[in-house]
């Protein structure tokens, strides 16, 4: 029972998440496309191998109208070499296996063109495919695998350009998200753990973890490119805001930003124990406050509230400035009061800039999912 509810549960946020469906519709759209490139090629064009067709629609239908229009380049121009070496290969070695050596050889050296780097492999398999699957010294078998092809892109980029194009700002919003509630969970942790015996070894899984988030973050910066990408040559009404709009990538910035701050302040913790430093009581019990505050507005976004926070971060300083404090506990408490200034000013910009309502109010959001 309680596994059928976890499914449920599981169910319900996946048909509520915007990046799920994308997914979805954009595996959904590559068969469409390939499935409308066979039946074109086998029943209008009457072609008889027509398999060329559906595997140039797949190379060609990408996530945004602009990848799609370029890579699907790259790819279609390496599947016409690829089928060129078949026909050259098999009208003038014919099919043994040195010709195939030599014509796969050829194939894989497409890596030398810089250009086409990275679809050697797609030259050297379609390459293969054409001539194991029959070749002919008639020139008719050479424009038909052209027409194959050519028919496979022209589908693949009506489908991807005029059948739903994505926006995928809401995506990279969303990551975003994700990642700064992690970060507001990872400094409620610290809070926690700093009431209580806070160890050498607290410190090393704080600094795992945001080594861990560095790589949400990197993530999170290939949405940003992307969504910035799924705005150009998109049809769509309100692309030309999500192509031009530069808020995700300061959102993000500021999220990194934030996230240093946080090893920093684990670092500073950390020699703070190994050199068995003993905090003053009142200054322990007001920072680690301020911190389990800064968490919790990060965790419910709050531009007010940080902001009331960097006010008391400042009074911290100051009462404790007046305080005849030893030259290792100033250093100390300053940077760990500095530490939480730049967290809360950094995450303040971010839960005022509020990303995912920011992108659900794009024109045409509905579509855009």
């Amino acid at each position: 029972m309680h596994a059928f509810e976890r499914f449920r549960a599981r169910a319900a946020e996946v048909t509520h998440d915007p990046v799920a469906w994308t997914d979805l519709i954009q595996v959904v759209k590559t068969v469409v496309a390939a499935v409308v490139a066979w039946v074109v090629a086998s029943r209008v064009f009457g072609l008889p191998q027509p398999f060329l067709a559906p595997w140039a629609a797949l190379l060609v239908v990408h996530a945004t109208v602009y990848r799609s229009f370029w890579t699907g380049a790259k790819q279609v121009t390496a599947t016409v070499v690829g089928v060129l070496l078949a026909w050259a290969t098999g009208n003038t070695l014919g099919l043994d296996p040195v010709a195939l050596g030599v014509m796969l050889l050829a194939g894989l050296a497409v890596s030398l063109v810089p250009w086409l780097r990275d679809e050697a492999t797609t030259t050297a398999a379609t390459a293969l495919i054409v001539l194991t699957t029959g070749y002919s010294q008639q020139d008719q078998m050479l424009i038909g695998r052209l027409l194959d092809t050519a028919i496979g892109v022209g589908v693949g980029l009506v489908v991807n350009a005029l059948v739903w194009p994505l926006l995928l700002d809401l995506s990279a919003a969303r990551a975003i998200e994700k990642v700064g509630r992690k970060l507001g969970d990872l400094l409620d942790d610290i809070a926690v753990e700093c009431d209580d015996v806070c160890t050498e070894e607290h410190v090393e899984v704080w600094i795992r973890r945001t080594q861990d988030l560095d790589v949400e973050v990197d993530e999170a910066w290939a949405l940003v490119r992307q969504a910035r990408e799924s705005g150009r040559l998109n049809p769509r009404r309100g692309s030309a805001a999500v192509r031009e709009s530069g808020s995700l990538g300061e959102v993000l910035g500021r999220t990194e930003q934030a996230l240093a701050e946080i090893r920093s302040l684990a670092r500073t913790l950390g020699h703070s124990i190994i050199d068995t430093n003993q905090w003053d009581d009142e200054f322990r019990e007001r920072w680690t406050d301020l911190l389990r505050a800064i968490a919790h507005a990060i965790q419910d976004p709050d531009s007010r509230r940080l902001g009331e926070i960097r006010a008391e971060l400042g009074a911290l300083a100051w009462d404790y400035s007046n305080e005849e404090l030893s030259g290792l506990h100033w250093p100390e408490y300053g940077g760990l009061i500095l530490n939480l200034r730049n967290i809360a000013t950094a995450m303040d910009r971010v839960a005022a800039s509020d990303p995912i309502s920011s992108a659900s109010r794009r024109p045409a959001r509905r579509a855009a999912l």
